[in-house]
């Protein structure tokens, strides 16, 4: 009994301090954004200009490790049980006002809770049972494919350019 709380605890207070969990469903694992409420993680995603929340579907298990928010290596993991969140329903609205408050950079701050109850998905992520044992190794793996780019190499002779502007 004392192990359970002790899990628990350790669950709760690291994905509460955490910025980013990543969740694993059916697929590669992704790191999101989230709110502790309730003895729960909760997500909102899925929808345009959102973050994608691919394998996590209502019923289904998905595996969570959350990192540390100053050295970014893993803390804790732990097995979610997948709830969807009716749109408007009393949960759904506690969530909603929590997500609300963390989501950044919204472009339609006043009327996002709208937009998410429309075209959006909020989970609700209940641990079940205690943590999971840290595999051994890395975990890292190689990126999803993306349409973004990165840099290109700087030109050759901007530096030089970047000299001569110094000097007069």
């Amino acid at each position: 009994m004392t192990d359970a709380l002790l899990d628990q605890a350790l669950v709760e207070e690291a994905t509460k301090k955490s910025g980013l969990i990543w969740v694993r469903g059916q697929g590669p694992a992704r790191a999101l954004w989230h709110v502790w409420l309730d003895g729960a993680a909760y997500v909102v995603g899925d929808g345009p200009g959102e973050q994608p929340l691919p394998g996590l579907a209502d019923g289904s298990a998905a595996e969570v490790t959350v990192r540390s928010k100053d050295k970014g290596g893993r803390v804790v993991a732990w097995t979610a049980a997948v709830t969807e969140l009716a749109p408007g329903s009393e949960p759904w609205e506690a969530a909603v006002a929590e997500l609300k408050g963390k989501r950044l950079n919204a472009p339609d701050a006043e009327t996002m809770t709208d937009r998410w109850a429309r075209e959006c998905r909020v989970l609700r992520l209940a641990p079940q049972g205690g943590t999971t044992a840290h595999p051994d190794g890395s975990l890292a793996a190689a990126p999803l494919p993306t349409p973004a780019t990165t840099r290109h190499p700087i030109p050759a002779a901007l530096p030089r350019l970047l000299l001569k502007r110094k000097k007069r």
